[in-house]
């Protein structure tokens, strides 16, 4: 049995820190809203005061957190993470939050303490599975300790040293928020040229976004898009990858496209919808035509 401090207990948070607890981890836990907690401590979780007090019950402490500000705001400070931990500590960062915050938290560990990035790709069918892909970043040694614990959540692979986690989730989410312009894109075209839309997902069922267009095509036929994974925290991805993309000095204009049609979906008021809803905001830039 480790002991495990998990901070962050959003959707997915809850979800992950729920698993470890089904797999007789002894598990303490620390959110922004208590109430977020009671189910995982009516379980047997313990609920820390603050994540310095976690910390300083635990072996590993993971961060599950919205963006690189929350991170900030649970670490540091004298009632943040780092406060409390100490040199048989490990800190594990799985949120989505890129390179930079990643170094920013490395720099800042007290002596001894280490530190591995591992950010999961997968929402909450995945988590509730088992089957997340988790990418983790830091000295192998430490990885190699560290990663068997993660069986309950999915699939961890080392990618690299650390900040490789961070910058692997950014690889892999571009792809994700660049698909989804495209199949959009594809459908307004659809649209305006006169297809029908069965024609249009005929079509698409013969191209390489076969299985997403199938994925999501229930969404698009109904207009309705429950969040899975939400669209304001997917622009705050679609950021970091062009960010990152900039930092790099990576001209990624595929990229910085997609990310716009992401930002125009919540600026729509889409941003408690699910992130596929920027097809619906695509779709909607085309009006409806027909064949001559």
């Amino acid at each position: 049995m480790t002991s495990i401090a998990f901070i962050g207990l959003g959707a997915m948070g809850s979800r992950m820190a729920g698993r470890l607890l089904d797999a007789d981890h002894q598990l303490v836990v620390w959110n922004r809203s208590p109430a977020k907690a009671r189910e995982l401590v009516a379980r047997g979780a313990a609920l820390a005061d603050t994540p310095a007090d976690a910390a300083r019950q635990a072996e590993l402490v993971i961060t599950m957190l919205a963006d690189p500000a929350a991170l900030r705001d649970v670490t540091e400070g004298p009632d943040g993470v780092l406060a409390g931990a100490s040199a048989s500590t490990t800190l594990m960062e799985m949120s989505t939050v890129g390179p930079p915050a990643v170094a920013r938290l490395a720099s800042l560990l007290p002596d001894g303490v280490g530190l591995l990035d591992a950010p999961v790709l997968g929402s909450l069918a995945e988590v509730e599975s088992g089957t997340l892909h988790i990418f983790v970043g830091g000295p192998a040694p430490l990885a190699q300790r560290w990663t068997p614990l993660l069986a309950p959540l999915g699939s961890p692979v080392h990618v690299g040293p650390l900040g490789a986690g961070a910058a692997a989730k950014l690889v892999a989410n571009s792809t994700l928020i660049g698909v989804l312009g495209v199949l959009g894109e594809a459908l307004a075209l659809a649209d305006g040229l006169g297809l029908s839309r069965e024609a249009a997902f005929q079509v698409l069922s013969a191209t390489p976004v076969a299985a997403q267009a199938e994925k999501r095509r229930p969404a698009v036929e109904s207009g309705d898009y429950p969040p899975r994974f939400a669209l304001s925290l997917a622009r705050k991805d679609a950021d970091l990858v062009t960010d990152a993309a900039a930092g790099a000095r990576l001209a990624l204009p595929v990229a910085v496209a997609a990310g716009a049609w992401v930002a125009a979906a919540q600026e729509a008021g889409r941003g408690e919808q699910d992130y596929s809803a920027v097809l619906a905001q695509i779709m909607q830039s085309a009006p409806r035509g027909r064949l001559r």
